[in-house]
């Protein structure tokens, strides 16, 4: 397992974020990480990379206790915060600061990435704008080659255009011994990019379960105006909902939906998925 969580509780002073948390991710895959703003979602991205240390608990990433930050751990982990602060270097000098760091970093990848997100190499990191700055650390984090690479709201300040290049370079990143994990709120931002999904709510995972077991479950579509629903919403297509997949259909997994569903009925849905933690 690429990271192991076990009976993990963890507090802002008086505030309890996390409550007897227990969370297995596997490599290769890409995590949509998703839970109401507060839900904390960036305090468990934290906890996974060892700038925050949990109350109770275990936690093992990669065969490492986070909090320990041992070098070879950090060479093969990289962060994206949703906050970023950048030195007063060119993207190129950066760069060439970080590559001893990760044993594995993809020249060849970094150029890609550069190209398609159309990051300056001579440009100072600290005077891009927002978007450009997140383009930036992506293509870094990307050509790091590091095994875990952890993203926080990554798609935030980036354009239409940039969204779809960002979808693109995770595609061509992501290997079966990498695990990628998203969090956002942007939930369409993930479309055909995520294969699995984490829920948070309420101090505790209510779903981890990846998107073919979430489809096999449930199926999302068009209802009738009486048809029961786990959740439903009228569109410009109709009435939208998800039900449980009682015929086995094929439908395509509606993260927004879902996500609805989820809170909605958080006990129906965990007792649906509980064989997934």
């Amino acid at each position: 397992m690429m990271i192991q969580m076990n009976q993990l509780d963890f507090s802002y002073r008086r505030k309890k974020v996390f409550s007897g948390l227990d969370l297995t991710l596997s490599e290769g895959h890409v995590y949509g990480l998703l839970g109401k703003n507060g839900a904390g979602k960036s305090t468990l991205l934290k906890l996974m990379c060892g700038l925050l240390f949990p109350g109770k608990g275990r936690i093992d990433v990669m065969g490492h206790l986070p909090s320990a930050r041992k070098p070879s751990f950090l060479s093969d982990l990289f962060f994206i915060p949703e906050e970023i602060y950048l030195p007063e270097l060119k993207m190129s000098e950066y760069a060439k600061l970080l590559r001893p760091f990760y044993p594995d970093f993809d020249n060849w990848l970094l150029e890609l990435c550069m190209e398609e997100f159309e990051v300056s190499a001579n440009e100072k990191m600290n005077r891009m704008s927002y978007g450009q700055r997140k383009k930036a650390l992506i293509c870094l984090g990307l050509a790091s080659n590091a095994r875990l690479l952890l993203m926080d709201e990554p798609t935030n300040g980036l354009d239409i255009p940039s969204k779809s290049s960002f979808r693109r370079l995770i595609a061509t990143a992501a290997t079966p011994s990498r695990c990628m994990v998203i969090s956002t709120h942007q939930v369409r931002d993930l479309d055909n990019l995520i294969d699995a999904l984490v829920v948070v709510d309420g101090g505790k995972i209510l779903v981890n379960a990846t998107t073919d077991r979430i489809t096999e479950k449930l199926v999302f579509k068009n209802l009738r105006e009486d048809e029961p629903a786990l959740f439903a919403e009228e569109s410009i297509r109709g009435r939208w909902g998800v039900v449980l997949n009682e015929q086995r259909e094929d439908s395509k997994l509606d993260m927004e939906l879902f996500f609805n569903a989820v809170l909605q009925h958080p006990e129906k849905v965990r007792d649906i998925f509980e064989v997934m933690d």
